[in-house]
């Protein structure tokens, strides 16, 4: 039972080599586990079951009726090939961890422009991103201005020459897309791109808007200045180099 469990397991691996190594075990050795002609010691077993998320039951039930057996959405069989485990890593050369500033149209006023501050991170291969609504855009929306509401989560992707991510706010129902792309400059710590989110074409105000990512890293005295700029500001009172990048008098194409 284990040998057809791990048959069923590795059939979409891309080699079991390459499987090997991240497993960390002997090639001729798995060999013998896919053909039952051995069994893994026991702490070969769990290394096994944490990387394909099972539980020892593989040694006894076919793998297909363990319930505790599931793909996670971007992993799902029906997308794998399109959307599935290799799109979800983010190198970290690409878009590295730590705070970073950002600006943008309001998507609720358009004479005003949004600077706030958002925290990447790596969790388990993943890359999540979080931070906090700006008060009066809460307000303007009749929403609650409390801490809980206001936050935002979301995770990213790679894209072809950039990074793209889904960010929603607990709970809800909406969500912004963004798509950055790195932008040359002399520390290489600028991301340009756009916004938009998903309301209907009836409702008022923007539903796309450019945006500019800084990165800030961990360094303490920019994250708080940055911290003490988050809201909204007007064109003029932009930092210099987001204002180039935002074009503000040129319409979103």
């Amino acid at each position: 039972m284990l040998g057809a469990n791990l048959r069923q397991l590795t059939k979409e691996a891309a080699s079991i080599s390459g499987l090997c190594r991240d497993l960390g075990i002997n090639r001729t050795q798995f060999n013998r586990y896919l053909t039952g002609e051995s069994f893994p010691r026991p702490d070969v077993l769990h290394r096994i079951c944490s990387f394909f998320r099972v539980d020892a039951r593989i040694l006894l039930e076919p793998v297909c009726q363990i319930s505790t057996v599931k793909h996670d959405l971007l992993n799902h069989p029906e997308i794998a090939d399109f959307v599935g485990a290799g799109s979800t890593r983010v190198d970290e050369a690409m878009f590295p961890p730590g705070f970073y500033r950002f600006t943008r149209r309001s998507f609720t006023d358009d004479e005003m422009f949004v600077q706030g501050l958002v925290y990447v991170y790596r969790e388990d291969d993943y890359t999540f991103i979080r931070g906090y609504e700006a008060k009066e855009a809460m307000r303007q929306q009749g929403l609650s201005t409390d801490a809980r509401t206001r936050e935002f989560r979301g995770f990213m992707v790679p894209q072809e020459g950039g990074v793209a991510s889904l960010i929603s706010r607990r709970n809800s129902l909406t969500f912004s897309f963004n798509f950055l792309a790195r932008e040359p400059s002399f520390e290489n710590n600028f991301w340009i791109g756009y916004a938009t989110r998903t309301v209907r074409e009836s409702m008022s105000g923007r539903r796309v808007a450019r945006q500019v990512y800084e990165h800030l890293g961990q360094d303490l005295r920019d994250v708080l200045k940055a911290a003490r700029g988050s809201g909204f500001v007007r064109a003029e009172d932009l930092l210099t180099y987001h204002r180039t990048h935002l074009r503000v008098n040129d319409p979103f194409r």
